[in-house]
């Protein structure tokens, strides 16, 4: 057996915000994918992801009991399917904002839900916020709390823009110009992140009022310019907001910076050479860098490996 490919994402906008109803927009990012396989040899390479989904297995059980049955699964095909040695072979790299147990969480429902709801149907709001809800017990898993957008974005492989909460919708996102010098790319931090931690700093300073006023006033008003900047568009607004941006998460969000890259982050902001940005929920892993000018960029961070994601 082997299942169809799901591919990782990217959070272009809206990371933390999106637990306080910011906007948000995440695209695909086919450059890493994820498919379910056997491996009738049960080598050793596979051992750790079939033994996870054994334990992935039981958390779905004891969903189907829970949930009032919100979702549903054939439980004894996959147990019989990890027992002869089902593993998820993924290029995604684990803890790094890219969505490797998004691909995960997909693959299994796309192969083992009953009634599932498949991409070829009509997605109505409410179809697409059902999927978001199951995908999110189901990746709870992993992370304790989840979304259910990178599952979600990684099952259709569609944009998704985030209005709020309950109200998400695909969405077409600007062709990219081959030619154009600008450019949203990654930066590889060279260590991983781990979400759990960061969402407990997180919600930690959220008890704050000062916190709390900051993403109201300033994180979440320049993450929805951002988005709407991005839609339509207007590179040159865009800019103008991505900086300020990316100036509150280095005042507010330092915990979820790696130490080293602080310094590197402020000249950005000084030299207007590129913006960095979170990428999921920070802590390691790649951060998400905007620039109008990837040469200028690519020698400022001349150091460090940087992949193009989007091209203006």
């Amino acid at each position: 057996m082997r299942g169809p490919l799901f591919y990782s994402k990217i959070l272009l906008f809206g990371e933390y915000g999106i637990i306080k109803d910011s906007k948000g927009l995440s695209i695909p990012y086919n450059f890493y994918n994820g498919a379910l396989k056997i491996d009738e040899h049960h080598t050793v390479a596979t051992h750790k992801s079939n033994s996870n989904l054994r334990r992935f297995a039981e958390h779905l059980e004891t969903l189907m009991t829970e949930e009032n049955a919100l979702v549903s699964f054939d439980i004894e095909k996959l147990k019989t399917d990890i027992d002869n040695g089902l593993y998820f072979d993924s290029s995604i790299p684990q803890g790094y904002g890219v969505g490797s147990s998004g691909a995960l969480v997909a693959a299994i429902y796309d192969q083992y839900a009953s009634n599932k709801i498949t991409v070829l149907e009509n997605l109505t709001r409410e179809k697409l916020l059902q999927l978001k809800e199951i995908f999110a017990l189901m990746e709870s898993f992993f992370h304790g709390k989840s979304s259910g957008l990178d599952p979600l974005n990684s099952y259709l492989s569609l944009p998704i823009l985030i209005n709020s909460k309950d109200n998400i919708e695909p969405a077409g996102i600007p062709s990219q110009t081959e030619s154009g010098k600008g450019a949203v790319f990654l930066l590889d931090s060279g260590s991983t992140g781990e979400t759990a931690p960061m969402v407990q700093i997180f919600m930690e300073n959220m008890k704050q009022e000062g916190f709390r006023n900051m993403l109201k006033n300033q994180f979440v008003k320049h993450t929805d310019a951002c988005v709407d900047d991005f839609l339509q568009g207007d590179v040159k607004s865009l800019f103008g907001n991505m900086k300020q941006l990316s100036k509150v998460v280095l005042d507010n969000f330092k915990p979820m910076i790696p130490q080293e890259f602080h310094k590197l982050w402020k000249k950005g902001i000084d030299t207007n050479a590129y913006y960095l940005k979170l990428c999921g929920s920070g802590g390691g892993g790649y951060m998400l860098g905007f620039t109008e000018d990837f040469d200028k960029a690519q020698s400022a961070l001349k150091d460090y490996k940087l992949e193009v994601v989007y091209n203006f």
